[in-house]
């Protein structure tokens, strides 16, 4: 398995069950936890795939159905150990984008699209699959928050570029971009960081947070 590979496999792994918990936390029936598990996992690398003109990944191997479909039972069996919810979800989420976002910016790079391309489709497989989970769960998408969060993506994506600048191989300039999406996602939540928002001050209504 190449590294490529393992990095898409970890990811939907790591989607899937930040889909299956935020199912779990609205309490629906194994069904909808399945299909939200899977449109989270596969949301953001199918509309990727489209854009760039490559054959949709899940559609031509199996292997990603079984590891969703496994993801999801393994999420149900061990729901009562994941006591906090919440730091189990923000975790998956969080390791989830940034080994999306390595991806995707590898796929941009083997179709011979400019960095800036790359990093936008990083960002976008990192991202739309957690938007299309929010919105079918009723929940406003976390991109779309004050929280750094795409914003993570794209400083892990311009980095993976200038890393290559650097003797570094291409092992560890995967592993420290995506590990500089997970820190800065982290600190964002731990230090409450935000980027600015435009609503009236004090008018509480319009508040997305």
């Amino acid at each position: 398995m190449t590294l490529l590979l393992i990095i898409d496999i970890l990811g939907t792994i790591a989607f899937a069950v930040s889909g299956s918990l935020t199912a779990m936390k609205k309490r629906l029936d194994p069904f909808g936890i399945a299909i939200i598990a899977f449109v989270t996992a596969v949301g953001g690398g199918t509309l990727r795939d489209l854009l760039i003109g490559a054959n949709i990944t899940w559609m031509r191997d199996m292997t990603y159905f079984y590891v969703i479909i496994g993801s999801v039972v393994l999420a149900i069996i061990f729901r009562k150990k994941l006591q906090y919810v919440r730091r189990s979800l923000f975790l998956f989420d969080t390791i989830g984008i940034a080994l999306y976002t390595i991806v995707g910016v590898e796929k941009g790079i083997d179709a011979d699209f400019p960095p800036l391309i790359c990093v936008a489709l990083g960002t976008m497989s990192a991202c739309f699959g957690g938007v299309i989970r929010d919105i079918l769960c009723n929940e406003i998408p976390v991109i779309f928050r004050k929280n750094i969060y795409a914003t993570a993506c794209i400083v892990g994506g311009i980095a993976y570029f200038l890393l290559q600048k650097t003797p570094l191989t291409d092992d560890f300039i995967v592993i420290i971009a995506g590990s500089l999406v997970i820190l800065i996602r982290i600190l964002a939540v731990y230090f409450n960081w935000s980027l600015p928002n435009f609503y009236p001050e004090g008018d509480d209504k319009q508040k997305l947070s």
